[in-house]
């Protein structure tokens, strides 16, 4: 089959000198002000710019989602008066007192990015606009349930663990193909894409080649499942993530600044 002008163009930077920045996590400043979030929202956008630039991609194509968990509700209605209009949250019940106390910001749309149980999938239904950690079958098949009694449908992404880390969610790769067609039958749930975390390393190679999977999983399946986004890359390594393809990155410490909670509250092994 031959290649795509997008692989070719991120096989090209497979020795890139493209590093993550992960000797800055818990170590970005914190945005107090309207200003600072513009002032941090325009870096994250010449970082995506330059990125674009060296993969020959347009900046059009990438999907900036800012990442609010452990946010409170001041500093969310700072980022979103700066322009933040969606936001990313991984505690199902942080995300939903947040979209109750914040729902005068009519324009705010919530995406649930962490791992979802089965008992809070009522939750999401109710609010969210988008469910990026979706490798349950079970799970798929309560949020559907909760989804046609609400009279809403739900954008999803597939959660791959291209790093075979026990510690992680998502689906092994080989299982996608068939946990996707298990998806069809639930109308409530619109398949968006895969999205995957990439180990957590100074290793610029060991970062690439996760992001570099989840890419060639997705053009293996495009032929059976059709056009799908990609969403992968955090503050740290959404760069690389760019270079091998990402559509959609996840940016969180980078435009409100370090957290005051451990990262075990959010991924716990």
């Amino acid at each position: 089959m031959m290649k795509s002008k997008e692989n070719l163009q991120a096989e090209s930077l497979s020795s890139s000198l493209t590093q993550p920045r992960h000797d800055m996590h818990n170590q970005w400043p914190r945005a107090e002000s309207v200003e600072d979030f513009r002032e941090n929202l325009a870096a994250v956008k010449l970082r995506i710019e330059a990125a674009c630039q060296r993969s020959g991609r347009s900046e059009k194509e990438i999907r900036l989602l800012p990442v609010s968990k452990t946010m409170d509700d001041a500093h969310i209605r700072l980022a979103y008066a700066a322009g933040c209009t969606e936001l990313g949250e991984n505690k199902v019940q942080e995300a939903w007192g947040k979209a109750q106390s914040l729902a005068d910001l009519s324009e705010l749309r919530w995406s649930v990015i962490g791992h979802l149980q089965s008992n809070k999938a009522k939750l999401v239904a109710k609010f969210a606009s988008e469910f990026q950690a979706l490798d349950s079958l079970h799970v798929a098949e309560v949020l559907d349930r909760r989804l046609h009694t609400e009279g809403r449908a739900l954008d999803v992404f597939v959660q791959v663990n291209t790093s075979s880390e026990p510690s992680k969610y998502g689906l092994p790769a080989e299982d996608v193909d068939a946990f996707m067609c298990q998806l069809k039958p639930f109308e409530n749930l619109r398949v968006r894409g895969l999205m995957t975390l990439a180990e957590f390393t100074s290793d610029a190679g060991r970062v690439r080649a996760c992001f570099k999977r989840l890419r060639q999983l997705r053009d293996r399946l495009s032929e059976s499942h059709g056009a799908m986004a990609l969403s992968m890359g955090m503050s740290g390594d959404f760069e690389i993530a760019i270079e091998e393809g990402a559509t959609v990155v996840r940016v969180g410490q980078a435009i409100f600044g370090a957290r005051l909670r451990p990262d075990g509250f959010y991924w716990p092994r």
